[in-house]
């Protein structure tokens, strides 16, 4: 206990002094989170690394163990694999977020990442063997035990960095459930998941100084993504010897909050036809602000909810099979009521049934003309044929005006690829977008809507994201390859 406390404060006050460290570093080198789309309620730049200084703060007394002597030092380096494991996983899992705050990773390299480090952990002993069954004996994983460890790591990490939508939410969502596994490995007597979970909840109690509302600092997916790996990991490790019929209950109540939230954010995208793993402005704590309720009043409406989960399991920690099942049971209703006071259970209608339907088709075949284009720009061997492969882009998306604007173009060719701007009306309703996302001011797409809209819908944004997306990639290769010069005339097409 004394080396866990000692961590716990230690982690706390580098993590206090390291984060301003941190939000200088990333505003000068423009580290921001740009408030560009509808989803983001934070209205300012604020810088976005944040994470790196809870990396290093959790890090900072663990590593101290090496120089000195102590009962639990002793454990820590004796067996190795699982400590080392979980710190080696963790810096990669840090490497992978720190690449996308920076430079931005797309799905396929997260999930990658994620579940090569998953099995590696399953490797070095954090397993799920079993789940529960509240009428009988549990049910015994045998090889199905590595890819349910697998998507339980990943998972846990997608759902702590999908719920960082507003200021000290993640990380405060992160603290509660850090203490509830904290708490675990009191009662079960495990001094190393002890000592892990005391550094990290001191690294996020530090950081949430700076991040509860009004945030100047993001943890970004660094912290979001560390967050998670380390909650996963522990929960598993801490929860391995309890009684199997509730082992893995435990960790999945006690992280409900960010878990719905996940699991109602790929119902509502597969039902609408958006890509699964977009953002979008229909999370729980959206629902929340919609209700009129305040940026601080929500967060602390999910912490209220957090802390719930987390008493709740706890006290199924001695809970009968029986008991337990009554206690999710009693769970299942208060989620139901609780989602339809959100909006998320509706009576159906055939009209709303229509409207969705309608939706899903607009969305599905938006993507695919956008998923063409994709081809096309993977084609390009010039600028010119950048501009032509994006040029139809407008019309997927229901504008009337198209322009590619490149940062490092010559004097007076800010304009060198564009259509319908020209003698467009000044009722022309305008959005740019970064090709590079969050970096405004260098390579931009602008689009022109001539159809009265004043704001863009959820759904537009993303397939305008998408499309960057394979503008960036198709605009990187040719810088790379250098094969083209920078244009130096207009590019003018008609429909």
């Amino acid at each position: 206990m004394r080396a866990a406390g000692t961590a716990f404060l230690a982690a706390t006050v580098a993590s206090g002094a390291l984060t301003p460290l941190v939000r200088k570093v990333a505003l000068r080198f423009g580290a921001l989170d740009h408030a560009l789309t509808s989803r983001k309620v934070h209205g300012k730049a604020i810088p976005r690394l944040g994470g790196i200084a809870i990396v290093l703060a959790f890090y900072a007394p663990l590593v101290a163990l090496h120089f000195v002597q102590s009962d639990v030092g002793g454990r820590f380096w004796g067996h190795p694999e699982k400590a080392l494991g979980l710190l080696g996983g963790g810096l990669a899992i840090a490497a992978l977020g720190v690449y996308d705050d920076l430079k931005g990773a797309n799905a396929r390299t997260k999930f990658l990442v994620q579940f090569a480090v998953a099995g590696a952990m399953y490797a070095v002993g954090f397993r799920i063997d079993s789940i529960a069954n509240p009428w009988g004996a549990p049910i015994a994983l045998g090889w199905l035990g590595l890819p349910f460890t697998m998507l339980w790591i990943a998972g846990v990490v997608n759902a702590l960095n999908l719920i960082d939508g507003l200021d000290g939410l993640a990380g405060g969502v992160a603290l509660i459930a850090i203490s509830t596994t904290l708490a675990m490995a009191v009662l079960r007597s495990q001094p190393l998941m002890l000592l892990f979970t005391a550094a990290l909840a001191g690294a996020v109690l530090g950081f949430l100084f700076y991040n509860f509302n009004p945030a100047t600092i993001f943890m970004g997916d660094t912290g979001s993504m560390f967050l998670g790996f380390v909650l996963a990991t522990t929960a598993i490790q801490t929860n391995q010897k309890a009684s199997t019929a509730v082992a893995i209950v435990l960790p999945i109540v006690a992280l409900g909050v960010p878990i719905a939230d996940t699991l109602l954010a790929m119902a509502r995208r597969a039902a609408r036809g958006a890509p699964l793993f977009s953002a979008d402005r229909g999370h729980i704590h959206h629902r929340l602000l919609d209700l009129g309720l305040s940026h601080r009043a929500t967060v602390l409406v999910l912490y209220a909810a957090s802390i719930a989960l987390g008493a709740v399991s706890l006290a199924l920690t001695y809970a009968s099979s029986s008991q337990m099942l009554y206690a999710l049971v009693a769970l299942c209703v208060a989620a139901f009521f609780a989602l339809r006071k959100l909006g998320y259970v509706k009576i159906v209608r055939a009209g709303a049934v229509r409207e969705l339907l309608g939706d899903r088709r607009r969305n599905l075949e938006v993507r695919a003309a956008i998923r063409r284009i994709g081809e096309e720009l993977r084609l390009a061997a010039s600028l010119s044929d950048v501009w032509i492969a994006a040029w139809p882009a407008a019309r997927a998306l229901g504008a009337s005006a198209i322009a590619l604007r490149l940062a490092d173009a010559a004097p007076g060719d800010e304009r060198a690829f564009t259509d319908g701007f020209d003698d467009a009306d000044s009722e022309l309703f305008r959005v740019r977008y970064g090709v590079v996302p969050e970096r405004p001011g260098e390579d931009e797409l602008e689009l022109g809507f001539a159809d009265g809209r004043r704001a863009l819908d959820r759904d537009t944004e993303i397939a305008i994201e998408l499309l960057c997306e394979h503008l960036c990639t198709a605009l990187v290769r040719l810088e790379a390859r250098r094969e083209t010069p920078l244009p130096g005339r207009v590019v003018n097409l008609r429909r």
